[in-house]
């Protein structure tokens, strides 16, 4: 039997249309939130996601400012915007776009953010809040695959979680989210030595690899959820890290590679926006 396909575009959609209600009730408060984005560079895909971006904060009523520098700024002048920026009250969040020319250093970009306006959750001091279950903004890729989830019916307590992928931004938050919810979770990656006896355990499997094909229908459990996190380009077509066409035929639930996990992205993005603007 095919896997039932879950629509991040549709729990997107969701979700944004409560967050509309939230922004009218601000507004009426007199708040409206305010999101600015700062693009260094000509990176294609970067400009895509920053439009992108730009688009969902129009369509919310935000207050929107995207700043964007050429790749020669200095690192001297990014941080001073960011600065002017932590101090601008029409601003609740404040994005940076990775990845940034090599002369600036992304270390020190995210720390001088305002921990209080990291709306993408990357600061050291959301980051050590979200491990200790203190309150913090929640990294947006992994947040919006918790909310796929529980959205989609899917009991994550109890449940065996299998990440494969360990980076700052998706993997390790991913495993933390998932132990946060009660999942007892394990993580894979390039030096773990037989994935496929790993990933074949998995109540739910997040692949968040960024390398297509990575996960076949031979290394699932069938009934398993598969979370594909991947964003890959072959022949001009965008995959994830899942062979979705193989996986379909063995897994109970499955996200598709485009309209899965990357809707959900911005959508957390702004549901962040809301809440800073709410604290503030």
């Amino acid at each position: 039997m095919a896997a039932q396909v879950i629509s991040g575009k549709e729990i997107a959609a969701q979700i944004r249309a409560e967050l509309k209600s939230e922004v009218e009730k601000l507004a009426a408060r007199g708040i409206q939130p305010g999101l600015a984005v700062i693009l260094v560079g000509d990176d294609p895909a970067s400009h895509s996601y920053v439009k992108g971006k730009e688009k969902a904060a129009v369509e919310l009523n935000f207050h929107s400012e995207v700043h964007r520098l050429p790749e020669s700024v200095s690192e001297q002048d990014v941080l001073a915007l960011i600065g002017k920026l932590n101090e601008d009250p029409k601003i609740h969040g404040i994005l940076v776009q990775l990845p940034l020319p090599r002369h600036i250093s992304e270390k020190a970009v995210i720390q001088a953010i305002d921990p209080e306006k990291d709306v993408d959750g990357f600061h050291p001091q959301n980051v050590g809040n979200m491990y200790i279950g203190l309150p913090a903004f929640l990294p947006c890729t992994p947040h919006g695959v918790i909310q796929m989830l529980k959205r989609s019916g899917v009991e994550i307590a109890g449940k065996h979680a299998v990440v494969i992928g360990r980076s700052n931004i998706v993997g390790k938050p991913m495993a933390q989210l998932l132990l946060s919810e009660n999942a007892t979770v394990t993580i894979c990656h390039s030096r773990t030595p037989d994935l496929a006896a790993m990933t074949k355990q998995a109540d739910i499997l997040v692949a968040a690899v960024g390398r297509a094909g990575t996960v076949r229908a031979d290394m699932v459990k069938p009934g398993a959820v598969v979370i594909d996190v991947g964003v890959n380009r072959v022949d001009g077509k965008l995959v994830g890290d899942c062979l979705f066409d193989e996986l379909s035929e063995v897994a109970g639930m499955i996200t598709p590679v485009p309209g899965g996990v990357g809707p959900m992205t911005i959508t957390m993005l702004m549901y962040n926006t809301v809440e800073s603007a709410k604290r503030h």
